[in-house]
């Protein structure tokens, strides 16, 4: 089976939450979309019972593999059969969905690295509700770090959030503001730019990414009077970035970072923190955003929203965001292959 025939492995995210309404939207707009061939690592019973509490008629196809998803696509919901725990009520999360929810995830990972599916794009979690069944991993983004690495070196995931030209890097990601600072070092800060540059290059075909680094400061610093951290630590990685031949500059007031005509001149913009580059970036693209990992083997995207319980089986949910993911998630791992 060539790269192109593979499908995309989907994963259930909260079963509570709106991914699987979503995901019924977004198959159901696949035609009009040219939304590439998905397979969902799921409950067929939530996808059902969803499907008939917000009137759509869509079929579910239980598939015993991988393969069998693009010749079932044009007609049927391919799912790859996870059977969640208890009861499934759209807008009641249970700690019960939570073992399927963890394993919907390790799935979609072992499909890619065995060769069965193209990419992992992942429906929203509730952290919160994975934390108290027990997870041990900030977010997504580590864990599907964690899983790809094994036993091997860790590596250093980035996440990436993208609406078509646009895209933001937050340097430190899931941690309180208050730490930041001790967090922040010429390390993390140099192999974040690393990854970024490689993997633009390499899943999204730019021969020389220009990427525009912030400072972690008000007005950048201000040469240091408004505090040292780009003195110290930023402005000598970017140094160090441009002598290994990185288009790379910085750093910039992070308030003047992303109006229109700043946002042409750079393919990225590296921030020091999550809300520096979340805000601004939800500001401009909140429906079409997509989360992307940096720094895998393989290429992973998401919707760039959360679990919204509120709306969830209400037939409120925007399926946009998913689209896009889906579209990216093959336009990537088709660059990637056109690339090896």
């Amino acid at each position: 089976m060539g790269p192109t025939a593979k499908p995309l492995a989907l994963t259930l995210g909260d079963p509570a939450g709106i991914g699987p309404d979503v995901t019924l939207l977004a198959f159901a707009a696949r035609n009009r979309e040219a939304i590439p061939p998905f397979v969902l690592i799921g409950d067929e019973t939530v996808l059902a019972e969803r499907a008939e509490s917000l009137g759509l008629s869509i079929p579910i196809a239980k598939i015993a593999a991988p393969a069998d998803a693009a010749q079932i696509f044009p007609d049927a919901l391919p799912v790859l059969p996870t059977a969640v725990s208890g009861p499934v009520v759209a807008g009641q999360p249970s700690l019960e969905a939570m073992d399927a929810v963890k394993r919907s995830i390790e799935i979609a990972v072992a499909l890619v690295q065995d060769g069965e599916a193209r990419a992992v794009v992942t429906n929203p979690v509730s952290k919160s509700h994975l934390y108290r069944a027990g997870f041990a991993f900030p977010g997504h983004t580590e864990y599907l770090a964690s899983l790809a690495s094994g036993d091997a070196t860790p590596l250093h995931p980035v996440m990436m959030l993208v609406a078509g030209p646009f895209k933001v890097v937050p340097t430190t990601i899931h941690i309180p503001l208050k730490d930041v600072e001790r967090t922040l070092t010429r390390d993390l800060l140099a192999e974040t730019i690393k990854i970024t540059n490689r993997d633009l290059r390499r899943f999204f075909g730019y021969d020389r990414p220009r990427l525009a680094v912030s400072g972690l400061n008000p007005h950048a610093g201000e040469q240091g009077s408004l505090g040292r951290e780009e003195v110290e630590i930023i402005e000598p990685v970017i140094a160090e970035a441009r002598a290994e031949g990185l288009d790379v500059s910085g750093p910039y007031p992070a308030d003047t970072l992303f109006h229109e005509a700043a946002r042409e001149r750079y393919d990225a913009a590296i921030c020091m923190y999550h809300d520096q580059a979340l805000v601004p970036f939800k500001t401009l693209a909140f429906e079409e955003g997509v989360n992307v990992t940096l720094g895998l083997p393989f290429v992973r995207t998401s919707p760039d929203h959360g679990t919204a319980f509120d709306i969830a089986g209400t037939g409120k949910t925007n399926p946009r965001s998913l689209i896009e993911a889906l579209r990216l998630a093959s336009a990537m791992s088709q660059t990637a292959a056109d690339e090896a």
